[in-house]
């Protein structure tokens, strides 16, 4: 069994992060680290990725960049069923007044979905 953290690289991340660690250390387990990186639809070359256009410039070669685009609590829900965890923490952002009444829709769907329980935190800063 693990704890599994659903991470990317914000306050709520490196908060969920921190919290997982401790609910591992209180149960006794691992930490499985999720890094889910969703990518823009309508960007036709990620920017991280705009250096390889470089390497190529002068070349007759055509290059095509092809995004799966992934579905965040779908992936974080597959993995907790695949990886056998016991509970799944993930991080959640202040949100304005209508958003503090309405959670995001991955950390809605994650709650509503899971078979496991769902620690979700919220970032200090």
């Amino acid at each position: 069994m693990t704890v599994l953290v659903a991470y990317n690289e914000t306050p709520q991340g490196e908060a969920a992060f921190a919290a997982a660690v401790a609910e591992a250390a209180r149960r006794t387990t691992t930490v499985t680290v999720l890094v889910l990186t969703p990518q823009p639809d309508a960007a036709p070359v990620p920017p991280h990725l705009a250096h390889l256009l470089e390497t190529v410039a002068g070349e007759k070669v055509e290059v095509a960049f092809r995004l799966d685009s992934i579905d965040v609590a779908d992936a974080i829900l597959d993995h907790a069923e695949r990886s056998g965890a016991e509970v799944i923490v993930i991080g959640s952002r202040k949100r304005s007044s209508v958003g503090k009444f309405l959670l995001g829709s991955t950390t809605q769907r994650v709650l509503l979905d899971s078979a496991v329980p769902v620690l979700v935190i919220k970032a200090t800063h």
